[in-house]
Formats: structure tokens, C-alpha cells, sequence
């Protein structure tokens, strides 16, 4: 496995384009991902129960299109709460894109992300549509444009690549993706899209990704919101030329320890760039009686505001972590906890048995100030363990979604 330069455009026979559609202000707001050949599709989507349109639209064609070749992307307006015009509006940008592109409008997914409530500006849409389609390239340039076009209150574009082997052919996996607010574990206002060139069967490609963001997506949080468009989608088009992954063989692992390498990276990098956030915070309970015992408490720990607040500030307040753990809904003895604070700073032990010892202040406070910086709870059950990812909680965090509208778009469409 060898992490290459490139994103969604990195594997063979996938192309992409971002271009300015007008709706936002001034700041690419589309992106199409394109397929030479078809491909077999996966997704997994928001656990919400408002489900944004273009999620819905998704579902349905994931489940039941025979194969996928596009995904057209906006950012700006999440066509969510929208009702049936939201979903007509989903089946137009299929129209018009497989128009553009010369495919059946039931191979082509679509994904919105930005203000929910608003109806989507389809006369900008469309035109975008077809520029998109008019732009299309494989290089890395195309690829750093698409992920940049489908950013909304995101700082920094999120994109990654692998090379690995199977069969003897090379295979790439390449992602793009968003996300910074309106993040919890069980998906977040997260995009995510994956395209790779393997050949593997459409079962156990979604079995791959359904069960991989178990211990990705879902374990990071920025602050507790569950959004309504959540979604990663995959798309496979066998022109690496390995033999089609079937069953799950040495292949199949193979490419499953790659694809959550990818996710790993993308969900790190989306809780690294929550909104008005400084650093990266990681949680890692080990040897738990279980993984999902870890996780539930490895979950609570980032989701906790005070928590946060207290990377935030550097205050040592390890109480709000066992206050978190106590309310996480697992089971565990305190008196048997240790924790532990490191970061490239060094390592520190805060508690043991469940009562803080002595440690330097100035070593603690130097390694939890670091941009990145982990928590691990050693509760001493078993030998089952989970990771977690989350952010600082900082004044910009308010700043920014007491006047999200104005702050993240002045909406260009009526």
C-alpha cells in the first residue's frame, strides 16, 4: 500500500471538473465525477430521519441502477426539507447530466450541501451541469478542483490517493471529500466520494464501505449535530484489469485495509477542520470488554462541550472526561481507569485508578496545546479497543453559526 499524490481523479478511467455556477458568491459551487465505463456502485448515508432529497435520490439509485457512471455535486444549498420539488429538482440534475454525458439519468448520483430549507436555483444548476461536463479531465488539477468546489464553511480541501496491489495489477483508490459543521458520529454534514479501479462484485463492494464507517465516519464528531445530507458514495470500474473480487480472499482484505486507510484520512481531516477549530483531538479507549463498549466511550469523550472547551483553553480538567465516560451509557469500573494525554509533545499519565497523580503541568500543557493531541483511557476490562475524532471547541465555533447564513455564502440566488 503506498499513499500517491492525487485524489478522485487518481485512478484509471475517472475524470472530474469544478466550475463557478453562481450559487454562491464568487467561489466554485460544482463538481461532476465521471467514468469512462460504468461502474458498481456503494453508498451509505445520514442516519437522520429528515433525509435531504439528493440522499433519497441516492439510496434508490444505488440499490436498484444496474450500474453508476457520474455524480454531480453542488454546494450552497443542501436541498433539504424541500419536498417534492427538491426530489423533482434531483431527478432534472440527473436529466440534464446524463443528457451531457450520453448515460441513462439512472446512472448518474447527485449530492448538494449547504443551507437547508432553500429550493435549489436550477436554471444556474443546469447551466452549471453542462460547463461541468465540458470541462472534464483526469489530471490532479481537475481532481483539486472538484474537491475544491464542494467545499462550504471548510478551510482546506480534503483529497487522498493509494496505490496497492491485487493480483498483480496495480489498483488506486482516490477520494475527495467535505465537511466541518453539523458533525456527529453516525455520519455528519459530511460528503465523501471514493472512486476506485478495481474489479470487485457490487455485494462486497458495499459490504466493504457499510462496514468500514463503523470505525471512520461514524467516530467523529464536532458537535453533536446529525446533518440531513450525509453521504459516501463508491464507485468501482474494474480497468485495473485484476481479477473481480468475488469472495472475501486475501484480495479482498487487501483492498479492505486500504479503502479504511482512506477513510481514516478523510475522517481525521474532517474533524481536524470543524469549524473554528485549532486542533485535532483523538480519543482511544483500550482494553475494553468490547468494540462497542470502546466506542460508546470513546464517542462520548469527543462529543462532550466542556470537554472540548477545556483542549480548547489548555486546561487540565481531566474530570470532564470520567464525567463523560460516566454518561456514555457503557459500563465500566472508574476505579480501575488510567488516562493518558500525548502528542509529538511527549506522554503524560493524568489518572490512575480512577484518581489523578502527580505530573508536570507545564509537560501536560505544552502536549495537550498541540494541533494534534490524544486522550487514551485505559479501562482495563479486556483487550477490545476504538478511536475517536473531534475537534476543540472554540469562540469562532459560535461566531460562525450565530450568523451562519451571512458568514458562509452571501447567497447569490433568490
Amino acid at each position: 500500500m503506498k499513499h500517491i499524490d492525487g485524489g478522485i481523479t487518481a485512478a484509471k478511467g475517472f475524470k472530474a471538473a469544478g466550475v463557478f455556477a453562481g450559487i454562491r458568491y464568487k467561489k466554485n459551487d460544482m463538481a461532476m465525477v465521471y467514468s469512462e465505463v460504468p461502474c458498481k456502485a456503494a453508498g451509505t448515508f445520514t442516519t437522520n430521519i429528515i433525509k435531504a432529497a439528493p440522499v433519497k435520490w441516492d439510496m434508490k439509485t444505488v440499490k436498484n441502477s444496474e450500474y453508476v457512471q457520474a455524480i454531480v455535486v453542488n454546494s450552497g444549498v443542501a436541498n433539504a426539507c424541500t419536498g417534492e420539488v427538491g426530489m423533482t429538482y434531483c431527478e432534472d440534475m440527473a436529466q440534464v447530466a446524463g443528457e451531457c454525458l450520453n448515460i441513462s439519468k439512472d446512472a448518474v448520483l447527485v449530492a448538494s450541501t449547504g443551507l437547508i430549507g432553500k429550493q435549489l436555483p436550477m436554471d444556474k444548476i443546469k447551466a452549471g451541469i453542462y460547463n461541468l461536463s465540458k470541462s472534464l479531465g483526469s489530471t490532479m488539477k481537475h481532481g483539486v478542483l472538484a474537491a475544491e468546489s464542494i467545499m462550504t464553511t471548510d478551510t482546506k480541501k480534503k483529497e487522498i490517493a493509494l496505490s496497492i496491489e491485487l493480483g498483480g495489477k496495480e489498483v488506486i483508490i482516490g477520494a475527495m471529500g467535505k465537511g466541518s459543521g453539523m458533525i456527529h458520529p453516525n455520519m455528519c454534514t459530511m460528503l465523501s466520494f471514493i472512486a476506485t479501479d478495481a474489479a470487485i462484485s457490487k455485494e462486497l463492494l458495499q459490504e466493504a464501505l457499510s462496514e468500514d464507517i463503523k470505525i471512520t465516519y461514524n467516530m467523529i464528531s464536532v458537535d453533536g449535530d446529525t446533518s440531513t445530507n450525509d453521504t459516501v458514495l463508491m464507485l468501482a470500474n474494474g480497468l485495473a484489469g485484476n481479477e473481480e473480487i468475488k469472495e472475501k480472499n486475501e484480495d479482498f482484505y487487501k483492498f479492505v485495509k486500504a479503502l479504511n486507510y482512506i477513510n481514516t484520512y478523510m475522517a481525521k481531516k474532517i474533524a481536524e477542520d470543524g469549524e473554528g477549530a485549532t486542533s485535532l483531538f483523538e480519543v482511544k479507549v483500550v482494553n475494553a470488554e468490547s468494540q462497542e463498549q470502546a466506542a460508546k466511550l470513546a464517542k462520548s469523550i469527543i462529543a462532550s462541550n466542556l470537554t472540548k472547551a477545556a483542549i480548547f483553553g489548555n486546561d487540565l480538567n481531566w474530570g470532564r472526561i470520567l464525567c463523560a465516560m460516566g454518561y456514555s451509557g457503557a459500563n465500566f469500573n472508574p476505579d480501575n481507569v488510567d488516562l493518558y494525554f500525548e502528542s509529538a509533545s511527549g506522554k503524560v499519565k493524568i489518572i490512575e485508578d480512577g484518581v489523578g497523580v502527580f505530573y508536570d503541568k507545564d509537560v501536560a500543557v505544552k502536549i495537550i496545546s498541540s494541533p494534534e493531541m490524544t486522550a487514551i483511557a485505559d479501562i482495563k476490562m479486556g483487550s477490545e479497543k476504538a478511536t475517536a475524532w473531534g475537534c476543540d471547541l472554540s469562540y469562532d465555533y459560535v461566531r460562525i453559526n450565530a450568523s451562519y447564513c451571512a458568514y458562509s455564502y452571501e447567497m447569490v440566488a433568490n
